[in-house]
């Protein structure tokens, strides 16, 4: 897992590898009972089974063939793409029953994704609703060090008994930074520092070799300054860097446009500045006209250049676009992705402080610990025997810092971590406030460092060690699994 280094458990791991097929990794959604829909409201909930497809792109798909506003979907947690996997959504204001025809309409239309039950429901749902998440996942390519599939599923069992007890580092996984290209918190660290152009540069260009040749033709085409150009050989199943293309192609062209208009005023005062008159009025009246008129152009581009655009004789694009043009392509992404650039960065610094605090004693209370309840309320006013109790009961966790401009450091050795880890950065609470781009800015928050499994199981089957557990909801399956196989679990 990403900037992560520290195990909990001690034994070797059966080694292995998941995800060789999608059906070899389940997950279903566990949700919070009273929210469950009951049959009437004006809301349409669907509890729907995908396969190779990220939650995002069901409801993009939903909402394009309803024609309906992506906003109007709620979910409440992201699933895996590489699986299959359970969860409920849910569609706002459906209340004709006309408009609950045609939901019912689309099952069997949405790509690999089935509507299990259609249910009307009197509540929306929102992200973080639900309890957790129940894993069913098949390890494969078993290290050859064990004699029998039997021999490795009892080791991993012995790793189950021991999680049980101590609880998971909370780590962020994989599918939080992407793989194989994983630049999602390259991304986040660019908007961090300010820097639009890097970030959508970071997105859309900058090939990746593990990316199939078309792509990154696509992605050097945008690196090399053509816009259009990366467009049209984007595939189509590049769905976001082509909304974002299709933004900066369209102001490229509006900008060009304004640099054509000024570059045609320039050339006609030009051509006045060439004409000799001998008539003294003429030269008057002609040198107050060229005046006001330079003074108009020079005002238009001083406008132009505190947008930072460059009309070189250069033929790249990128003379033709701006802050405000980067701004405007990240902005047309859907709000959930928009989001997760800067949170990859939060959580790689995140899995850096949860490694460092792990190393210390994952179920051990540190002397300046910020630690939380169940509700995720601080604990204030408790002797560390009582919070040392707490936390072996996984009625409380220590914390560790999500990065952001209000986020409180502990105290103490913890606390010293803590700060350090953002002083290698070269950065400061402070930079996460993110100027340009505001509505991405965080003040973070705590989360903690662990997190609770329970009813957890391995067994040999005729492919590997089939394993099952249950763990709270916005935790990573695949830190689990780092536990068990002890090696880089994708």
């Amino acid at each position: 897992m990403l900037n992560a280094e520290t195990y909990v458990t001690k034994e070797k791991g059966i080694g292995g590898t998941i995800r060789n097929r999608y059906e070899d990794f389940y997950v279903e959604e566990i949700p919070i009972e009273n929210l469950l829909p009951t049959g009437e409201g004006p809301n349409v909930w669907i509890w729907i089974e995908k396969l190779g497809r990220t939650t995002l792109d069901v409801l993009m798909d939903i909402s394009r063939d309803l024609h309906i506003s992506r906003k109007r979907m709620g979910f409440a947690g992201m699933k895996d793409k590489k699986a299959i996997t359970k969860q409920w959504i849910c569609i706002s204001n459906m209340d004709s029953e006309e408009q609950f025809e045609e939901v019912k309409a689309l099952d069997g239309e949405i790509y690999n994704t089935k509507f299990l039950k259609i249910v009307r429901g009197q509540k929306k749902l929102r992200m973080g609703q639900l309890e957790g998440n129940k894993f069913k996942i098949l390890i494969k390519d078993i290290n050859t060090d064990y004699s029998s599939y039997q021999e490795a599923a009892n080791i991993a069992n012995n790793i189950f008994k021991k999680l049980e007890v101590s609880g998971v580092p909370n780590y962020f996984g994989w599918q939080r930074f992407g793989k194989p290209r994983t630049n999602t918190h390259l991304v986040g660290k660019a908007l961090v520092a300010n820097d639009l152009a890097e970030a959508v540069r970071l997105y859309i260009g900058n090939p990746y070799e593990e990316e199939p040749e078309e792509v990154k033709l696509a992605r050097k085409a945008y690196d090399d300054g053509d816009v259009e150009k990366s467009l049209d050989l984007m595939p189509t199943g590049m769905r976001y860097e082509r909304i974002m293309l299709k933004e900066l192609l369209k102001e490229k062209n509006k900008l060009k446009k304004s640099s054509t208009r000024i570059n045609s005023s320039n050339n006609c005062i030009n051509s006045y500045n060439n004409i000799n008159s001998n008539n003294e009025s003429i030269n008057s009246t002609y040198n107050e006209d060229n005046n006001s008129t330079n003074n108009d152009i020079s005002s238009h581009n001083r406008d132009i250049n505190s947008n930072s655009i460059d009309f070189s004789l250069n033929d790249s694009d990128f003379n033709y676009l701006n802050d405000k043009s980067y701004k405007k392509a990240i902005f047309a992404l859907p709000k959930p992705l928009q989001r997760m650039f800067v949170h990859a960065y939060q959580s790689y610094l995140f899995n850096e402080a949860v490694s460092k605090r792990v190393a210390m004693g994952i179920n051990k209370y540190i002397e300046g610990d910020i630690v939380i309840d169940n509700e995720e309320h601080l604990i204030h006013n408790e002797s560390p025997e009582k919070l040392q109790e707490m936390i072996f009961k996984f009625e409380a966790d220590p914390t560790s810092p999500l990065y952001g401009t209000k986020v409180p450091f502990a105290e103490g050795k913890v606390g010293e971590m803590e700060k350090n880890i953002l002083i290698e950065e070269n950065l400061k609470k402070e930079d996460f406030e993110c100027p340009k781009t505001p509505k991405l800015g965080s003040h973070g928050l705590r989360r903690k460092m662990r997190f609770k499994i329970w009813d957890a199981s391995a067994k040999a089957t005729e492919d590997g060690v089939l394993t099952e557990f249950s763990i709270d909801k916005g935790s990573y399956a695949t830190a689990v699994l780092r536990e068990i196989m002890k090696n880089d679990v994708v």
